[in-house]
């Protein structure tokens, strides 16, 4: 085996002489790895309910101290980019399929 890897790209990792797939082994990967993608959510979960109470209480301590200028608005964008990104990194889909693997290959090979 030329070196091990877990995770979304293990496979294409493994040697020449790893042909063989030991499901066993498939099956470890598979579990870290859905272990991690649930991790993750439940880590975003706790973000978003911070970023919803935090910003509750901001708005409730605006109300109370008078309708001017909704200065919430600052705090909620700026963390809500940071949800946003989060978000897009727990639920986005990172694994390339066999075209995009390909045409990766191809394109080294040209270069090289």
């Amino acid at each position: 085996m030329l070196c091990r890897r877990v995770g979304p790209y293990a496979r294409e990792r493994r040697g020449v002489d790893d042909m063989s797939i030991d499901p066993m082994t498939d099956e470890l990967e598979l579990r870290e790895r859905a272990l991690r993608q649930l991790k993750k959510r439940a880590d975003f979960r706790g973000h978003l309910m911070v970023y919803a109470l935090v910003n509750t209480f901001l708005i409730v301590i605006w109300a109370i101290t008078g309708h001017h200028f909704f200065w919430p608005v600052f705090p909620m964008v700026g963390w809500g980019i940071g949800v946003a990104m989060n978000a897009w990194d727990v639920y986005r889909n990172d694994e390339p399929d066999e075209g995009q693997i390909r045409r990766e290959m191809d394109r080294l090979q040209r270069r090289a």
